[in-house]
């Protein structure tokens, strides 16, 4: 009779005493990358944790840890856009996955999610999609048993990858079904349609300038946009780009660098930017010679400000508070950068399609309210505020000027003309509020084409 516990296998062998277990063998080259994208989408989607906030500082994925700095490139390639085209990669796998997703599969989805990414937007051999991905199943217990069904159902997605990228919709597929609807009653089809697909496009790389955008433009082979900032086409890191440790410019949305130029701060003014982090709305004040305070409530996002602001020899007065409650004398001008849905944000951080909500809407709103009315009474008589956020939903922007002029008679706002934004008529509202879209600006290239949407009135309090 066998000894019990002894294997039934004939080759088994005991380890010697005091033999260590031998090394795991190392993962297929790109492995590590895919799984870590996996799990960063899934992160990012079941918990709702920025993405952004997965690729650095304290808060990055510890399946980073380790990768070299080509493979965390392409594990964030992966993740950004299986998000951005979240929509289209479900709907292909719904056609081969009839009876859904396996129950208690663990990480399938997230694994055939990102292998649908690479199959059908990345550049990288569909082989390597396919094979990597069957590895990543089985290397965990609950998604080993389905690794055929991953090979099958990638095998078909490859063999009608035209088909399916021929059928996508931005608007009906790329686009939560609210969002879309919403997007449909305040724009008109045509130009919600032109969100979306501005949406799907990689964003730009825009900086603003200390001083000669012309001179910067030819160094840094860029163009100047009609507003002053400068667009460049450059993949390259941005700390490796030329003037950068020197301070001389600072990466910013062209849209987001308006709203604090239509402060027209100067030096001797006193200005405060209330909800400042990460700071480059603060830079555009400071650079007046205005003094300037930042308020904002995360300490740790001012931390970032203060970084920026020494690697930009730029000085600011930094309160760690909550806007509601910081109180000083009244300032000379006030801008206030609302917390929103940041709906006009997505081309540039395609998760917030994703995880947010339109049960987030109402309570931002009436922050929002609150923050204005604080904004008002921290203004000096003639003084004045720009209010401003990155939403395409009015009732963050549009709806709160109407409200706000009912209710407080002490405030009138000052239209902003065409100069002062570079002269794009398309993106001032006949009651002369800025009103940007994803959509604007369109360049020769997606790449040199589009803003972050934004809504900003201005206003003045009365003497």
């Amino acid at each position: 009779m066998k000894p019990p516990g002894r294997s039934h296998n004939a080759n088994f062998r005991r380890r010697p005493a005091g033999q260590s277990a031998p090394p795991p063998e190392p993962l297929a080259p790109g492995l590590a990358a895919r799984i870590a994208a996996a799990q960063i989408l899934a992160d990012t989607l079941t918990a709702g944790r920025p993405l952004e906030e997965r690729f650095s500082g304290e808060n990055a994925h510890a399946r980073l840890t380790g990768l070299d700095p080509r493979d965390r490139a392409l594990t964030r390639s992966i993740a950004t856009v299986s998000l951005r085209r979240l929509g289209t990669i479900r709907k292909a796998l719904g056609r081969f996955l009839d009876k859904g997703l396996p129950k208690k599969s663990g990480a399938l989805e997230w694994t055939l999610v990102v292998a649908v990414a690479q199959i059908l937007f990345l550049d990288l051999p569909d082989h390597a999609a396919v094979d990597l991905a069957v590895r990543a199943a089985k290397a965990e217990p609950a998604a080993a048993p389905f690794a055929a069904l991953v090979n099958g159902v990638l095998r078909n997605i490859v063999r009608e990858r035209q088909e399916i990228l021929d059928g996508s919709s931005a608007l009906d597929d790329d686009t939560p079904a609210w969002l879309a609807a919403r997007w449909r009653a305040n724009y008109g089809a045509a130009t919600a349609q032109a969100i979306a697909m501005a949406n799907r496009d990689e964003p730009t790389l825009d900086l603003s300038v200390k001083s000669d955008p012309e001179g910067w433009a030819r160094r840094l082979g860029g163009i100047v946009l009609p507003t002053g900032s400068v667009r460049l086409e450059s993949h390259v890191p941005v700390p490796e780009l030329e003037g950068y440790s020197e301070g001389e410019w600072w990466v910013q949305d062209a849209a987001a660098a308006l709203p604090a130029r239509l402060l027209r701060a100067s030096s001797g003014m006193r200005v405060v930017d209330l909800c400042a982090a990460p700071g480059g709305k603060s830079a555009e004040i400071a650079l007046t010679g205005a003094s300037l305070t930042a308020v904002d409530r995360s300490a740790e996002r001012l931390k970032r400000l203060a970084v920026n602001f020494e690697r930009l020899r730029m000085d600011a007065e930094i309160a760690v508070a909550d806007a509601l409650s910081f109180d000083a004398p009244p300032f000379d001008a006030v801008l206030l950068d609302a917390l929103c849905t940041a709906t006009g944000t997505i081309r540039r951080h395609p998760d917030v399609a994703w995880t947010k909500r339109l049960g987030d809407l109402a309570p931002l709103v009436a922050l929002q309210a609150q923050l204005l009315d604080k904004a008002v009474a921290l203004t000096k008589p003639g003084g004045l505020i720009v209010y401003c956020t990155c939403s395409l939903e009015p009732e963050e922007g549009e709806a709160h000027i109407g409200a706000l002029l009912r209710r407080n008679p002490d405030v009138r706002r000052l239209p902003i003309e065409v100069e002062e934004i570079g002269g794009l008529a398309e993106c001032l509202s006949p009651a002369g509020d800025l009103r940007t879209l994803p959509c604007h600006l369109r360049g020769l290239t997606p790449r040199m084409s589009g803003l972050d949407g934004f809504f900003a009135a201005r206003l003045r309090r009365k003497s």
